[in-house]
């Protein structure tokens, strides 16, 4: 893989609606590992292509490649027209400032005015090729929209709550006020293509709103790399899918967000019964080659008395049985790879209506303002909104019994099996592969007789991580997969009350929508916490409590989770 910054291919002028950028069997290795293979994509005017795919799968990798920062290995891109790249990290160089950000999103406009300006100057001087330059420097600064160009700027520098001061150093910033101040100056610069890799870090929600709105109103290509689903859903309309397939080659699915999901759903489901079919007559045939092996050392045998030659006469038969088998099992081909896991939530088998949580006036000083009531029954269902620091985590903490409320109490049914994911990863002990993390706590769980043996979910079963990432080492895994990992730990002791924190960190698409299906369909009771817009939009029609929204300080705020 070769980095190569390359400053011109990032601006060059072209005609109106032929701006693109066109990558065409692009392959990078990555040392041993290929990251991207064959992907053939192209970003053109009003092109809303959302990039998709797990952890590594070599995302923020092609918008590097499509930008001209890295040099594929194989394969070519063409670029025409003006690129703006927003990255997930933006460093402080020395002596940077806001205005150093702005006046490079400026540049390419002020350029034009100034250009504007001379050709003005030129016709009054009866220069003979002034109105041809005249109608150039015009056709750009009108397709730069130039005279508008410092008032888009400022409109999205407010509307991201970012800096406007253009003396502010860079460096007196935090990562995420820099971050939205490089946001603002590429979607005021008026770019032929934007190239997005996690734009919605560190936003608002009203920055949100203003991001997905001028998404939808850019006039040039998109393509935006994002864990946020509701900004995919809202704006992409064709998905670029990284994930392995049949094939191993990249997917681009036309139609939106759930057009997306749907092939997805059907290719996933077509590969699967393709693999099982193969894999069942494997094993037919297989079976065949060890019935024809025990006839020939026993089957064919006459009874006593039966005479030397009808014996030798049908030996060569079976002997020719079992050739032909074996002939059948080695000629047998499985071309069919195996297919990625999926989620699967085990068989719970919750009593709806059984008790598992009540919360009396319940209250943790300088971090939860109560007082809070509920009450959570087999089968119940609870979302919980609010603000940051409004107190949701340490209401799960309390509702898991990790943490005593100041005021009131917490009362958990003695059947129940309560188990709760925190928001970030939990740190297991780096040198242990994933399934020995996992057997401990299922070791853990049965030693403490909160889980009968015999109940004991293996983690193939759940279809959260494939073979060799169940040998990885935790500390070579990736956050995705680590996330992964603590969702096991969760369904390890076969909770009846699951508390789910920012559930969909760290997460996929796709796997963030497997959770959520497996989570409406599951007999447990189920709280989540959470800002992901798309699944408080998934889980809407769930009983919400509001934590820290009250216009009465100290307000009273009951939910009661209900099957549905």
């Amino acid at each position: 893989m070769n980095l190569t910054p390359n400053p011109e291919s990032l601006s060059r002028s072209v005609e109106a609606g032929s701006a693109h950028v066109r990558a065409t069997d692009v392959t990078v290795t990555r040392g041993s590992r290929r990251v991207l293979t064959d992907v053939s994509v192209t970003v053109a005017a009003r092109t809303r292509l959302a990039v998709v795919g797990e952890n590594g799968r070599g995302k923020t990798t092609l918008l590097h490649v499509l930008a001209g920062l890295i040099t594929p290995d194989d394969g070519t891109v063409q670029r025409a027209g003006t690129i703006g790249l927003a990255r997930q990290e933006l460093p402080a160089p020395d002596g940077g400032t806001v205005g150093t950000l702005t006046s490079e999103a400026l540049g390419a406009s002020l350029t034009a005015l100034a250009a504007l300006d001379e050709a003005t100057l030129a016709l009054t001087t009866g220069d003979p090729s002034a109105e041809d330059r005249y109608a150039a420097a015009l056709d750009a600064a009108t397709r730069l929209d130039a005279w508008d160009a410092e008032r888009r700027v400022d409109m999205a520098l407010e509307a991201l709550d970012a800096c406007t001061d253009r003396d502010r150093p860079l460096a007196t910033l935090s990562v995420g006020q820099r971050y939205r101040v490089r946001l603002a100056c590429l979607l005021g610069a008026r770019h032929d293509v934007l190239l997005l890799d996690e734009p919605t870090n560190h936003l608002d929600a009203d920055g949100l709103d203003f991001l997905t709105r001028r998404l939808r109103e850019h006039d040039g290509g998109l393509a935006i790399v994002s864990h946020d689903r509701a900004l995919l859903h809202d704006v992409a309309d064709r998905f670029l899918d990284l994930d392995p397939t049949r094939d191993g080659k990249a997917r681009v699915y036309a139609g939106g967000h759930d057009a997306w999901q749907d092939a997805r759903r059907r290719e996933r489901e077509h590969w699967e019964q393709e693999y099982e079919q193969q894999q069942a007559e494997g094993r037919r045939l297989q079976d065949a080659v060890s019935k024809a092996r025990d006839r020939l050392s026993t089957g064919w045998r006459p009874d006593k008395g039966t005479g030397k030659h009808q014996r030798q006469s049908r030996a060569p038969g079976v002997v020719q049985a079992l050739n032909r088998q074996q002939d059948a099992l080695q000629a047998h081909r499985i071309d069919v790879p195996k297919p990625p896991p999926t989620l699967r939530l085990p068989d719970l088998g919750v009593r709806p209506g059984a008790p598992q949580v009540r919360a009396q006036g319940v209250a943790v000083d300088g971090r939860l303002p109560g007082p809070v009531d509920l009450s959570i029954d087999g089968g119940g269902r609870l979302l919980v909104t609010g603000p940051n620091g409004a107190g949701k985590s340490t209401l799960l903490a309390v509702l898991a019994a990790a943490l005593a409320p100041t005021d009131g109490y917490a009362w958990t049914a003695s059947e129940a099996r309560v188990a709760r994911l925190s928001q970030e990863t939990t740190g297991q002990a780096p040198e242990l592969t994933a399934d020995e993390v996992y057997a401990r706590q299922v070791g853990r769980l049965v030693s403490r007789g909160m889980l009968p043996a015999a109940e004991a979910v293996p983690l193939g079963s759940l279809g959260l991580l494939d073979s060799a990432a169940m040998r990885t080492p935790v500390g070579r895994m990736s956050q995705g997969q680590q996330r992964r990992l603590d969702l096991a730990l969760v369904l390890a002791g076969r909770p009846t009350l699951i508390l789910l924190d920012e559930p969909t960190n760290h997460l996929s698409s796709a796997l963030a929508d497997e959770l959520t299906a497996a989570i409406r369909a599951t007999s447990a009771a189920v709280v989540v916490a959470t800002h992901d817009r798309q699944l408080l939009r998934d889980l809407a029609d769930w009983p919400l409590l509001r934590i820290g929204e009250s216009s009465t300080p100290g307000a009273r705020t009951r939910a009661t989770g209900q099957s549905r």
